[in-house]
């Protein structure tokens, strides 16, 4: 697949929702049943709704709201109210801002903030960067890339993104000798 530029005019606290076929192939691998998972950037919940069908008990915030309420209005950047809970697994399509830079910052204090599972929906190519190196290849808890082998409609037309993407995953620290995997997903 070719990667082309898109033309879409980005808005301030814009978003991104997530098709509900990305979010199950996530949990066709790591299922969530039974955990308590924030999902910190949950837009207008597809993400979230997707995880509370397969049995997890879901807590959402943003920055701003969209058509449904959050249980929290929260910047995640911001410390503070995220303390007062205590999440099995973040799960989500973070912001990704200019070259990642949001998206890194975010995956890093996801990490910081949960020990169990972190799984952030990103692009194919967001472990490429070498200032990411303490995220992946010095990172005990990377377990997994799931790369997604059909293109998201951000805006539910049909018509695939214009960039491919991956879930990448964190869980507790892996047993020596044992290797991160990778695994291809696709809408069903």
């Amino acid at each position: 697949m070719t990667i082309v530029a898109s033309n879409y005019a980005r808005k301030e606290n814009d978003f991104y929702q997530t098709e509900p076929w990305a979010t199950e192939a996530l949990l066709r691998r790591f299922p969530v049943a039974g955990l308590s998972v924030w999902e910190p950037a949950a837009g207008n919940h597809l993400m979230a709704d997707v995880l509370r069908d397969s049995a997890a008990k879901v807590w959402t915030s943003d920055i701003a709201t969209y058509d449904r309420q959050h249980d929290c209005l929260l910047n995640f950047f911001s410390s503070g109210d995220y303390l007062m809970r205590k999440s099995d697994a973040i799960v989500t399509n973070p912001p990704y801002g200019k070259s990642n830079r949001e998206a890194v910052k975010f995956t890093r204090l996801a990490l910081q903030r949960c020990r169990g599972l972190v799984a952030m929906l990103l692009t194919m190519k967001f472990d490429s960067g070498k200032t990411r190196y303490d995220l992946f290849g010095d990172n005990p808890r990377f377990a997994a890339k799931i790369v997604l082998t059909d293109r998201i409609s951000w805006e539910f037309n049909g018509k695939g993104g214009t960039e491919n993407h991956a879930w990448y995953v964190w869980q507790g620290v892996r047993s020596p000798g044992i290797a991160p995997v990778i695994y291809y997903e696709g809408r069903g």
